[in-house]
């Protein structure tokens, strides 16, 4: 699903024209990931906000169809405004985003999106039993506070 807003963004977007992702800041898996994509992001430039923060909230008051989601959500500004991409579209743009050996995964877009998103989903309802579930959403270290919003 690709949402999009109008062109003038809200006085609380401060990630200028980085991508930001979205995620479920108490899965464990969720923040492993983020780990990843900050180690492997060459640019330095994409921003993080956890769904439960205030940014998280903001957004799905933005687009209404994200209430309830608890789906990595990829935000990046767009020439017609703001695009909003969930599921798999939203890790596919990430791998999109870090290029280099992380393309291999583009080769998933000849899938229908629905498929993709089944076993999305699939993963996504068993992430708490493999990965962990934390009480509280982790305060990110130092060195990259500063790529989080609402930190």
């Amino acid at each position: 699903m690709t949402l999009v807003a109008d062109k003038d963004m809200p006085p609380w977007v401060d990630s200028g024209d980085a991508p930001v992702l979205l995620y479920d800041g108490v899965c464990g898996f969720c923040n492993k990931s983020v780990q990843v994509v900050i180690d492997h992001d060459r640019r330095g430039a994409m921003r993080f906000a956890a769904l439960q923060s205030a940014y998280g909230q903001r957004m799905a008051e933005r687009h209404p169809e994200l209430r309830g989601t608890d789906s990595v959500v990829y935000v990046e500004r767009a020439d017609e405004g703001e695009r909003v991409y969930v599921r798999s579209d939203a890790a596919l743009k990430v791998a999109a985003y870090l290029g280099g050996p992380w393309k291999i995964f583009l080769a998933a877009k000849v899938l229908p999106r629905g498929l993709r998103d089944y076993f999305y989903d699939l993963f996504a309802r068993n992430r708490y039993r493999l990965f962990g579930k934390y009480d509280t959403c982790l305060l990110p270290p130092p060195e990259v506070r500063a790529r989080f919003l609402d930190v």
